[in-house]
Order: C-alpha cells, then structure tokens, then sequence
C-alpha cells in the first residue's frame, strides 16, 4: 500500500519542500548567470578587471542567429564599451568624476556619449529599413500640424543656420522621427538630421535650443541619403543631447 509499505516512514511532505528548495535554488542560479550575458566581467575605473566579480561565474557563450544575418556569440562576442574616452579622473580616489580632456560633443563622452550600435538600419517585420526620408515615400503626406519643410532653423543663441528639406519617417509607426536641416541657405547639399524630439516648429521657424549656431556643422553626418543605421541613431541624437551642456562654456556653470 502507497505510504505504508512502498515508502514506509519516508516524509512526501518533507521531499517535498527540498525539492522546491533545490528547484528555486537553481531557477536563481540561471537567471543570475543568463543576465551576465552583457556588462560582464565587471571593470574597474580604469578599465582593468574589478577584483569583485561576485558568486556566480560568467556563462559559457551563447550564439544567437541575428535576423538580418550573422551570428552573435555572447558573452565573449560583446561589441563591448568603448575604450577610446577622452576624459580623465579629476582625483587618484575610486568613483571620482571624470572630466573631458578635449571636445566633448566631437568625442561623445558625458551627455554626448553614444552606445557602439550596430551600424545597420532598423528593420521592420518584413526585412525593410524603419526609417526612410518623405521624398521617397509616395503614399506618405502631412495632413495634420505644420509642415517644417522650408522653414528657417533657429539654433539656441538665435543664430539662423539653414533651413528644413525633408523629414525622416519611421513607416511602421507612421511617425516623424527626424528632420533634414540644409545648413546652406542656397541648397548645396550640407544635410544634417535634427530629431523631431529636440526640436520645436513654430509657425516661421524651427528652433533648436540645445546648439548653438556653431555647433551645426558639426552634427554627424550619414553614409547614406536614403537610410540611416542605428549606430548613426546614436551618434546624432548623442551630439544633440551633449549640447544642452556642452553647447557653450556658458552652460557649464551651475545654476542656481
């Protein structure tokens, strides 16, 4: 009879609990491991291995089949953090803030910084490049707000730096995500991408307020007219997001 002959005095209730105890114990273990995918080993400041690297140990790689072809080993294929920073410590202490010994919206370090994308298009479900210009679009139009095509581009000292051509659509989502800035009042081709976020277009003008006017030429430009690759993506919303501080030394004081 179950529990009197076959298991005699063994507690079912007792294996029970070890058996969830174990169980959990290793769901824990894999999920710790499987997330020291990316980020690991730990490094300290100066890019050395960090003593600490915790319990558990780095997994053993992982190959993943990318959709637009390739293989990607993890963690040992990591594209891993930048090396090349142009910043030092302001002090020999651990943790102490580090500053940019050159410029830093060309070097893309503290507010500029930008992560090492890969240097490919965003694709859509069906294999496509996301985000594509208006012109190139045939069944796209603007039939609500305002359209910025032509209109002046205001930088954030009030310096007129060109003018808007185009904009950059993301055809899934049907959503402007950037707009094309002609830096030659005369259409020479000088083309920057502004992202639609960074901006505001008013009635006769769009005004950038995190550049200023001389930090225009300098926006990173594309490889291409007709696509723009996530690592491209980084970079340009990066050199944006950099000049709210960067822009002038004015706006490294604190303000109170």
């Amino acid at each position: 009879m179950v529990g009197t002959t076959f298991f005699g005095d063994f507690d079912l209730a007792s294996a029970a609990i070890w058996m969830f105890w174990l169980f959990f114990a290793a769901l824990v273990y894999y999920l710790q491991t499987e997330n020291m995918r990316e980020g690991y080993p730990l490094q300290d400041d100066d890019g050395n291995k960090a003593q600490n690297q915790g319990p558990f140990p780095v997994p053993a790689d992982k190959t993943f089949l990318l959709r637009e072809g390739g293989k990607l080993a993890l963690p040992s294929g990591q594209r891993g953090d930048r090396t090349d920073l142009a910043l030092e410590r302001t002090s020999r202490s651990a943790g102490s803030p580090f500053e940019p010994t050159g410029d830093p919206m060309a070097d893309g370090v503290g507010p500029a910084a930008w992560a090492p994308r890969q240097d490919i298009p965003e694709l859509d479900a069906h294999g496509h490049a996301k985000i594509k210009p208006l012109s190139m679009l045939a069944d796209f139009k603007v039939f609500a707000g305002r359209d910025p095509r032509g209109l002046a581009v205001e930088a954030g000292d009030g310096e007129i730096v060109g003018r808007i051509v185009d904009m950059w659509v993301d055809v899934p989502e049907a959503m402007v995500r950037y707009l094309t800035l002609d830096l030659n009042p005369e259409g020479t081709g000088q083309l920057r991408l502004v992202p639609i976020n960074m901006c505001r277009i008013k009635e006769n003008r769009v005004v950038v307020r995190s550049l200023y006017g001389h930090n225009f030429p300098g926006i990173p430009t594309l490889k291409r007219g007709d696509q723009v690759t996530k690592l491209e993506e980084e970079k340009v919303c990066a050199y944006y997001a950099g000049g709210t501080l960067y822009a002038s030394a004015a706006r490294l004081g604190p303000k109170l």
